[in-house]
């Protein structure tokens, strides 16, 4: 796999410190004793947050009042894309039933969740798009309770349009706190919410601390690092827009990583050059965010063949790849491990953050190799069942105790054989 750099990182995205780990372990253990007074405590400290914490119905109401109708229609075309998207999803999820043999029945369901927390993210920016993304999903998954918690953008809590982003999506209630003690929210069961089965949306190195620390009893729907974006181009891509979705996605923060991999040396050297020149013309503090991520994390490779950067590719496993090349089929079918796929120069990465309807909450650092981004599956429980009768009972039992005895495992042995007889203990005596 002939690869030249044209560009290289002389940085790497920085993993989750030592010090937050820790900060978010104190912390969970004081919101796990001390509940929603010390949830409180928190958002009244970091967040500076003075309010309730329970959005109301007429608050939501007030804040839906105020959303432009423009913008309420641009948000209502969004969501019902990503919940089409979804429903479609969740159709390809059945239950299926099997006759593995004559008598032996086996089957499976699928069952959703009671209760999810879905974390948008505030901070920076407003992510509108994440509350349709997270609540949306799993409201078209059939989960019964679903709690969306915030942080608060200064003295105005949670910013109006996406009070109605999470209304309209589908939320039960509204939580305005943010931060490790919004996870904890809901994950503890506090303000009114149910305790949730899985916590979902991203978030930053607290929040993505705080739901690695706290899988198990509950699910999550993947430990997210900073968002990653690879390009795919050749001689056909257009600099200006490559240049510009690269920019686009640099402005995420300045430890996501943007990468482009091209056959074509003159589209390298133009995008290399006009780039930093479309991050200056950023407002801040995107500005600033674009510029260390192009400095400190950009790659810049050239290739012999497609193959090559097909390669180069699987092996980066992004978060989001977007080909802008020649032959769109053979790279839908060829590319492997990526959390959503983009196909021609008019699909921007942008829209699929956004508002064309496949879910952006994926899988970065490299996850790609092994998961998908989130779905209606995710708010799924596929469990299985089985059922026997006389017929297959007798090769049933006799496999079963053959096969538990070979494990050395008696106990299991007896109990499928006192099913078609009384049992021999004598005769299977293991001493």
């Amino acid at each position: 796999m002939p690869i030249t750099p044209l560009k290289t990182a002389p940085g790497e995205p920085p993993h989750t410190a030592h010090d937050v780990a820790d900060t978010v372990q104190i912390m969970l253990a004081r919101l796990r004793t001390g509940g929603a007074q010390v949830a409180l405590e928190y958002a009244r400290q970091l967040d500076g947050w003075q309010g309730g914490i329970t959005v109301t119905h007429a608050e939501v109401a007030a804040a839906v009042s105020r959303v432009p109708v423009s913008l309420k229609a641009d948000i209502q075309w969004a969501h019902d894309n990503i919940s089409r998207f979804a429903a479609a999803q969740r159709a390809t999820a059945q239950d299926m039933e099997i006759e593995l043999r004559p008598g032996l029945r086996a089957g499976q369901r699928q069952i959703p969740l009671g209760a999810a927390g879905c974390y948008v993210p505030g901070g920076r920016y407003s992510h509108i798009a994440s509350a349709l993304m997270t609540i949306a999903t799993a409201r078209e998954a059939g989960v019964a309770d679903i709690t969306a918690v915030s942080p608060p953008c200064g003295d105005q809590g949670i910013p109006d349009a996406m009070l109605y982003a999470m209304d309209l999506a589908g939320a039960t209630r509204i939580l305005t706190i943010g931060g490790v003690q919004g996870v904890a929210a809901m994950a503890f069961g506090l303000f009114g919410a149910p305790p949730a089965d899985i916590l979902v949306g991203p978030g930053n190195a607290y929040v993505a601390e705080a739901k690695r620390q706290l899988f198990g009893p509950i699910g999550i729907d993947m430990f997210a690092g900073p968002t990653d974006s690879l390009i795919l181009a050749d001689d056909t891509a257009d600099p200006e827009t490559v240049a510009a979705d690269l920019v686009g996605q640099a402005e995420h923060g300045a430890n996501s990583p943007v990468w482009l991999a091209t056959t074509h040396r003159p589209l390298a050297e133009a995008v290399m050059l006009r780039a930093p020149a479309l991050i200056a013309s950023l407002p801040e503090p995107n500005r600033a965010a674009a510029t260390a991520a192009w400095r400190d994390l950009a790659e810049v490779v050239l290739c012999d063949t497609p193959e090559d950067m097909a390669q180069y590719a699987d092996a980066k496993a992004p978060e989001h790849l977007h080909v802008q090349a020649r032959d769109l089929p053979w790279w839908r079918t060829r590319l492997q491990a990526y959390g959503s796929l983009f196909l021609g120069e008019n699909t921007t990465v942008a829209f699929g953050d956004k508002a064309a309807g496949p879910n952006h909450v994926l899988p970065t650092s490299g996850a790609a190799r092994y998961t998908g981004g989130l779905s209606v599956h995710k708010f799924l429980k596929t469990v299985t069942w089985q059922e026997v009768d006389d017929r297959a009972l007798p090769d049933l039992a006799r496999v079963t105790a053959s096969l538990s005895r070979a494990e050395r495992m008696e106990g299991h042995a007896r109990s499928a054989d006192i099913r078609t007889g009384p049992i021999d203990r004598a005769a299977t005596s293991t001493g």
